[in-house]
């Protein structure tokens, strides 16, 4: 049967609103005004909530669905991608120009995959699936590329 719920993320030490462009890589030395915003489900100019690069932290709430699946509990919604078999979550890192318009530089995949089944089992039951990172890399810049556990923390809790 399907249940609907919720997946929150919950994001914290943001790398700030500038970052170095990687070298060999488009026209400008650097990304300024930097905004992070999650992505929906294949419309990449399509964002919900983008937040500043400099902030104290960044949360989103989305809505999806939860049903048992021969391979465990299957998700879905309008933020979650499905790319090849795998389910996550894109959040966009882009600039803000003084126009309001949001260019995407880099994405990060918050691997759905990844919840452990457990946690999954649960949130599916309590109603929310929340997942904790902190959006800076090793080097300072904003996390992008593949992100798992321990990069991403995943719990289940009581729909509110």
């Amino acid at each position: 049967m399907m249940a609907r719920m919720h997946i929150r993320i919950d994001a914290d030490d943001l790398p700030g609103l500038t970052c170095p462009a990687p070298e060999g890589r488009g026209t400008v030395a650097a990304y300024d005004n930097i905004h992070v915003a999650v992505q929906l489900r294949d419309r990449p100019a399509e964002l919900l909530d983008p937040q500043p690069g400099d902030g104290a932290f960044a949360t989103w709430t989305l809505p999806c669905t939860a049903a048992p699946s021969p391979t465990g509990i299957e998700l879905k919604g309008p933020y979650l991608q499905d790319r090849l078999g795998h389910r996550f979550i894109y959040l966009s890192w882009g600039t803000v120009d003084e126009a309001g318009v949001f260019s995407m530089f880099r994405r990060a995949k918050l691997m759905l995959d990844a919840v452990p089944a457990d946690v999954l089992d649960a949130a599916a039951r309590e109603g929310l699936l929340v997942g904790r990172l902190g959006l800076t890399d090793a080097l300072g810049n904003p996390r992008c590329a593949r992100v798992v556990p321990p990069d991403i923390e995943w719990t289940a809790e009581s729909a509110p």
